[in-house]
């Protein structure tokens, strides 16, 4: 867990001046968006804030007289935004390249950093990112046992069914799919942990830092950063041998043959994908396909970071398969 303030070692001076002003804790920040002649926008506690001239913070939409002051934002100036990313990327840029090619790089923390700019193409692919216009940094954030009511209803006859998390952006899929990655590796109660291996093609399932994931995935994961799903999905299970992959966002057809690959290969599949609810995502292409070849058996609808409901194949409520336990990965039997 981070310190009160060491979240905002990673701006330019000015920048990190302003944030150690704000009123913020840590473990409600959410993302803070830079962009260069622009007001400074946050995420916290699932709200869009306005941070201001003055380092306080004001509901988007509502600036002007606050308290019987005027209230203005505070504009990103250019340099400062190149200072930024500079001191983000340890002054050392073409270190994170290969990450960069896909649009963000994450630093120590597992933070991402998203970058928008003047893209550099070669071959028809990205190579890089210059003159940064804009900065989106997301807080890396794991909420341990939060999985811990769901695990037992993605059983059947003992066997971890091939599920799919649902739920509009910034719903907590992410954070679901970590957690019960996390459960899974480190077993409990009389079920040994499995072997999981984690596409994680924009490091936000694992978080990893030169490779290294800095959330807590279990002692039995492995990870392959800042792969494409598809890829990844095949690789893993021909090199690794997982009991269960995981990956996040799915939704390309490539996406969906590698669902299928990973089924066949006798490999539990949990992914998460963007949607409302299960009729909502049955409507899309991709999944069309695999709900009439009934790949998935177990579906997980989220919305503002509650579980609504835990469904199986026929849509009914599913039933658990093995005792509820506690958030360190055990269960009583």
């Amino acid at each position: 867990m981070e310190s009160d303030r060491e979240w905002v070692r990673m701006f330019g001076v000015k920048l990190r001046e302003t944030f150690e002003q704000l009123p913020v804790e840590f473990e409600k920040l959410q993302e803070i968006r830079l962009r260069a002649g622009q007001p400074v926008y946050l995420w916290y506690g699932n709200r869009e804030y306005t941070v201001t001239a003055d380092g306080g913070l004001a509901e988007s939409g509502k600036l002007g007289q606050a308290g019987g002051r005027s209230v203005s934002p505070r504009i990103v100036g250019e340099k400062e935004l190149r200072e930024t990313v500079e001191c983000m990327g340890n002054y050392s840029l073409y270190a994170f390249e290969d990450e960069i090619r896909q649009g963000f790089f994450t630093v120590r923390g597992g933070h991402r950093i998203g970058l928008a700019g003047k893209a550099v193409m070669e071959d028809g692919r990205l190579k890089t990112i210059r003159y940064i216009s804009g900065v989106n940094v997301r807080y890396a954030h794991q909420v341990k046992g939060c999985a811990v009511p769901v695990l037992p209803r993605l059983f059947q006859e003992g066997r971890l069914c091939h599920s799919l998390v649902i739920s509009p952006p910034r719903g907590g899929k992410t954070t679901l799919l970590r957690d019960l990655v996390r459960l899974l590796s480190t077993g409990g109660g009389g079920r040994p942990g499995m072997n999981v291996a984690v596409v994680d093609e924009r490091s936000e399932i694992g978080a990893c830092y030169q490779g290294v994931p800095q959330n807590d995935l279990g002692p039995r994961t492995d990870v392959l950063d800042c792969c494409p799903k598809a890829q990844g999905m095949m690789l893993l299970i021909r090199t690794m041998a997982p009991a269960a992959v995981a990956a996040d966002e799915i939704g390309s057809r490539e996406d969906g043959e590698a669902v299928e690959y990973a089924a066949s290969c006798g490999c539990s599949v949990l992914a998460t994908v963007h949607g409302s609810s299960l009729e909502e995502v049955g409507r899309k292409p991709v999944f069309r396909e695999l709900f009439r070849e009934g790949i998935f058996r177990r579906f997980v609808v989220l919305r503002d970071g509650k579980v609504l409901s835990v469904l199986d194949e026929d849509g009914k409520t599913a039933r658990e398969d093995m005792p509820a336990g506690k958030e360190d990965g055990t269960w009583s039997g």
